[in-house]
């Protein structure tokens, strides 16, 4: 085994370590070894056997288990990831033990790996990427609401000019993301990797297993990174790349994924593969790892094992930092450096102490912290994200942790520690004057003295606090009998019994509300027996022990402050300053220990500011924006990890020049030739994607108005243009009037017929000779109806001189004259044609002519006609052309659907505009319900085409404001604690608004991620609040849910039964909401 291997298998198992140690919070070291031996390694066994011992909490069931503890158990990677010499534990006691452990796990870790090349750490990891990979292929089996998607349009994902491009999230994959564009805006990282060609030996055949899996994934990396630079995308898929790094492990299990584990390993496996390079470069001698030079560093370990002195140098990539305890980066790198007790390293003596300090001798360019967030919570037995607040400055100096300064750095260690031990001290003494007294109650001395003085100081206002009060009055109120003073003699004065008025209106004390006293109690109490000389002796002592106090707690508060900035200052001076690094990438965290979001802010130091990266999103930020989501503290977003670069290297972010032009290079130019081929490819196709989109849309525009003006050319349906009955054979003659007969004796059979009187708006009134009992006055007041009676009527002349048949075909030429004027006029959109008139929305949506012609003449065969002899013999003649219809001329399942269609049409109105008027109302919980599937169902139909539905962005608006009513309801009812309106409003949220929210980030539609944004951040706003533990409890059980990234819709209502509502009365109802909503729109609310 070469030295590198070993201190790799040493590292891992110094890892393993330390992730128990931090998710379980044992530091037991014996212990720790024992529960890695007892579970052969595997980290989940091993916290789960560590929580049964120690903190005897009940056994979870093991798949449970799996899913809570094992997503943080792998979050912490330790230092020295490279080791030139042993990493050395000085916590244990029994070395023996230790040694047998370590042993052990390397057996263990040596058999895997000699039978697979495959390290137990890789193996995990590559859990992770099935999964990533697995979510990925089964989103493509979901149906279009329930997963997001690309948008069909590729002009909605086309770069705008030379942006940032993002990244496709493919299944959980937002740490990917958030790593890989914080790598890519490493300049110099970016180059290495573009620039990057394989050992030519490898071309044939590689030689093991690392091959097999590092250099697929440089490619595909490069090929990446290519589009990245170069695509006319604005953002790109990532899945090969992701697709590798599955394939290189087999595994069935899955677990969430880490930003510092997965950039750990990614740094791993570039580093293989430019050490193959390397080696094949430079033959003969040492090579050189451009990943190596880039990402690790040097520290030396400085200290004393019982007694005995020890130095010892270590490499190190990322450098993992304790969050718990420490309220800036400065402090949690003072406490990383500093291990167990080490008074005996400046002592002349050695003592029995153990412990060390670590001081950097090389620093990397670019320097990565982890910050650990996460701890298990043995009480609850789960892992909890720590959020609290950890400030990190933009520019951060190294040097006091440099060894070339530990001397100068001990000295101001020690001064510091010397003035935080008379800063303690201090605070203690004003503590004293601020918090004074003795019970459970305290308050500042100056105000207790204050207060005697206002005491002194008052008149009393009678010889009793009881006096003139009547004891069964309520508080501030005057009603009640009135109590004699106590005294043996009789009454002062009469009693007057209260009135009725008095009797019924009894004032009510609300003490949390009340702010003012009654008017009928003295302002201050008082003190009854005080002599002039006595008050004036008195107020001169209170009056200077004030003062005093008051002098005291300004000297305590100036000294408090002046130490405090002194400390401050401690590094500031020039020789402390000359290792500067920039802050160049926060990767932050959204969520809980369980579940959450990564993205990255990115500062891009050409056009000086910070760029967000959130998958398909590249937006600007600022430094304000940074420090909300990454300090922590405020709500459920922190920073995880911190890559700051070498402030005196440039070429780290500095542009590539051009050697002959002395050009800066940028886009294509920056690549190599493979890669321009590569990203010229793909970029054709996405041009070729946006030509065909423009085709088809333009091709389908064109359709639309060929058949609009074909429709309005014509003018007439298909059967207007067969000739007349004077020109039909014999035989379709007869056929004719069989019918037309068979219609009017059918007619005629039926029961006698009485007079009706009908007023018809827009037609006129009626005296509607109509067999009893089959008059619809409903049928007769719609729309339809009243355009076939307008029509019949305009056709009266030709009835009278021509016959029925000749006035039907003039009837129905008018009738769809005016529907086709309708389908083509530009209308309000309180003025929907298409409901008032199925034939137009057939039109608009360019339904087959049969289609039409069948639909028109069931119109007119309506029963309902046969209210005078003129309408009923054209009524005949309507119900004869459909008897004549053979049935290969229409398709009677195209029919059907159709028709469906259209019904599906009206029912999607009758959701919308329910859903409205209710949102209109306030009543926002019915309201959502018909909003949901007023949406859903309106997508479905403008799936088919664009006048099948309504207008998606106005749907799309009522439903994201009805949520966001509801968030706001919620969170109101959860802020007042009482317990029933805390039980509701997580009621809302959990049954309404959490189930919809997949639904929002199924689209890529940004007002709907804006408000998914801000309800999260309203629940997570509460985190760094004071509760109850109950509501604190609530709101840990309650965000898992709020948070969940996954696009599948769990759970979900059934829809609303609706209401049946005439043509009229919904024609009528829509165009009021809508002109309401107009309004509202018009005057800016």
């Amino acid at each position: 085994m070469t030295k590198r291997t070993r201190s790799l298998i040493q590292a891992h198992q110094q890892t393993l370590i330390n992730q128990l140690r931090e998710v379980t919070g044992t530091t037991d070291v014996q212990l720790l070894q024992q529960a890695l031996q007892v579970s052969n390694g595997d980290l989940a066994e091993a916290v789960a056997f560590l929580t049964e011992k120690n903190a005897k909490v009940p056994q979870q069931d093991e798949t449970t288990y799996y899913q809570t503890s094992q997503v943080a158990s792998d979050r912490y990677i330790s230092v020295g990831s490279q080791a030139d010499t042993n990493v050395i534990d000085l916590t244990g006691d029994d070395k023996d033990d230790l040694q047998r452990a370590i042993a052990l796990s390397l057996e263990e870790s040596n058999r895997a790996f000699r039978e697979t090349g495959i390290t137990d750490e890789e193996q995990a990891i590559s859990r992770v990427l099935e999964a990533s990979i697995a979510e990925n292929k089964a989103s493509l089996k979901r149906t279009h609401t329930e997963v997001w998607s690309d948008s069909p349009n590729p002009h909605d994902r086309k770069r705008i000019d030379s942006c940032p491009v993002g990244l496709k999230n493919v299944g959980n994959t937002c740490w990917f993301s958030a790593v890989i564009q914080s790598l890519f805006n490493l300049l110099e990282f970016q180059r290495l990797v573009l620039n990057y060609s394989p050992p030519a030996r490898v071309h044939d055949l590689p030689r093991n297993q690392k091959e097999h899996r590092n250099l697929p994934f440089m490619q595909e990396l490069r090929n990446l990174f290519s589009l990245m630079v170069g695509s006319k995308r604005k953002y790109v898929d990532p899945s090969r790349a992701v697709e590798i790094l599955k394939d290189a492990f087999k595994s069935s299990e899955s677990q969430q994924q880490d930003v510092s584990e997965f950039t750990h390993k990614l740094l791993d496996w570039l580093e293989d593969a430019f050490q193959m390079k390397a080696e094949e470069d430079r033959e003969g001698e040492k090579p050189k790892n451009p990943m190596v030079e880039l990402f690790y560093g040097r520290f030396l370990a400085v200290g004393v094992l019982e007694g005995k002195k020890f130095e010892n140098t270590e490499m190190f990539g990322q450098y993992p930092l304790q969050v718990n305890g420490f309220k800036d980066l400065h402090e949690c790198l003072e406490a990383a450096m500093i291990e167990g007790e080490i008074e005996s390293l400046h002592s002349a003596e050695n003592s029995a102490r153990s412990g060390q300090e670590h001081w950097f001798t090389e620093l990397p360019p670019v320097l990565t912290f982890e910050l650990s967030r996460f701890e298990f919570n043995q009480a609850l037995g789960r892992p909890e994200k720590i959020h609290n607040k950890l400030e990190f400055p933009s520019m951060l100096y190294m040097d006091r942790y440099m060894d070339r300064n530990r001397e100068i750095t001990r000295i101001k260690r020690e001064e510091i520690r010397r003035l935080k031990e008379h800063l303690t001290l201090l605070q203690q003494r004003l503590e004293r004057y601020l918090s004074y007294g003795s019970g459970p109650k305290r308050f500042p001395l100056a105000d207790v003295l204050q207060y005697a003085m206002e005491f002194a100081s008052s008149k009393p206002v009678c010889t009793s606090p009881v006096e003139d009060i009547d004891s069964s009055a309520p508080p501030g109120g005057t009603t009640g009998q009135q109590l004699p003073p106590p005294s043996s003699g009789p009454a002062s004065g009469p009693t007057t019994a209260p009135t009725a008025a008095q009797q019924q209106r009894v004032p009510i004390h609300k003490p949390f509300t009340q702010s003012r006293l009654p008017p009928d109690l003295p302002m201050h109490p008082a003190p009854r027996h005080i002599t002039e000389e006595e008050l004036r002796v008195l107020e001169g002592c209170l009056h200077r022990w004030r003062s005093e106090v008051e002098n005291d707690t300004r000297d305590l508060q100036g000294s408090i402050t002046r130490i405090h900035r002194t400390i401050e200052l401690m590094y500031s001076d020039k020789s402390m300053m000359q290792v500067p690094y920039r802050l160049h990438a926060v990767l932050v965290h959204e969520g809980q220990a369980n579940a959450g979001h990564y993205w990255a802010y990115i500062y891009d130091p050409h056009q000086r500011c910070w760029m967000k990266y959130n998958d398909i999103s590249v937006t600007k930020s600022s430094w304000e924006e940074l420090v909300r989501d990454s300090f922590g503290g405020y709500r459920n977003a922190s920073a995880y990890c911190l890559m700051y670069i070498n402030d005196k290297k440039p070429f780290l972010i500095e542009e590539e020049f051009d050697k002959e032009t002395g050009q800066i290079l940028s886009g294509m130019d920056k690549l190599p030739a493979d890669l321009k081929l590569y990203v010229k490819e793909d970029n054709e196709l996405f041009d070729k994607e946006i030509e065909e989109w423009d085709i088809l849309q333009a091709r389908k525009a064109q359709q639309e108005k060929l058949a609009l003006a074909t429709a309005a050319a014509a003018a007439d349906p298909e059967y207007m243009e067969q000739p007349s009955p004077t020109n039909d054979s014999k035989h379709l003659q007869e056929d004719t009037e069989r019918a037309i007969s068979r219609a009017a004796a059918e007619q005629e059979e039926r029961s006698p017929e009485v007079q009706v009187k009908v007023a018809i708006p827009n037609v006129g009134t009626f005296v509607i000779e109509s067999e009893e009992g089959g008059y619809d006055d409903e049928a007769m007041m719609t729309p339809n109806m009243q355009g076939i009676i307008m029509a019949i009527g305009k056709s009266s002349c030709v009835y009278e001189k021509n016959g029925p048949e000749a006035a039907f075909f003039k009837a129905i030429k008018l009738e769809y004259a005016r529907l086709l004027r309708f389908a083509q006029e530009d209308t309000s959109p309180e003025n929907d044609y298409r409901l008032q008139h199925i034939i137009v929305y057939f039109i608009q949506n360019q339904a087959p002519r049969k289609i039409l012609e069948r639909t028109l003449l069931t119109q007119f065969a309506d029963r309902n006609l046969a209210f005078d002899e003129r309408c009923k013999s054209i009524m005949n003649v309507a119900r004869a052309k459909l008897d004549l219809i053979k049935p290969e001329e229409v398709n009677m399942d195209e029919y059907e659907m159709w028709h469906q269609d259209y019904r599906n049409f009206r029912e999607t109105t009758v959701f919308m505009t329910t859903g409205l008027e209710l949102f209109q109302k306030a009543n926002y919980v019915e309201a959502l319900m018909y909003l949901i599937y007023s949406y859903q169902y309106n997508k479905e139909l403008l799936s088919k085409g664009l006048y099948r539905g309504h207008d998606e962005e106005l749907l799309g608006h009522y439903r994201r404001e009805c949520l966001l009513k509801l968030n706001e309801q919620a969170a109101a009812m959860f802020e007042s604690g009482e317990e029933p309106d805390v039980s509701t409003g997580l009621g809302i949220m959990n049954e309404l608004v959490v189930p919809c929210i997949p639904l929002l980030l199924a689209h890529d539609i940004e007002g709907d991620l804006l408000a998914v944004e801000d309800m999260r951040n309203r629940w997570c706003s509460y985190l760094g609040q004071e509760m109850e533990s109950n509501l604190q409890e609530k709101l840990t059980d309650f965000l898992p849910k709020l948070l969940d990234c996954s696009t599948e819709i769990k759970s979900f209502h059934d829809p609303p039964k609706l209401p049946a509502y005439s043509t009229l009365e919904l024609c009528e109802r829509f165009s009021r909401i809508m002109s309401a909503l107009g309004r509202v729109h018009a005057d800016g609310r």
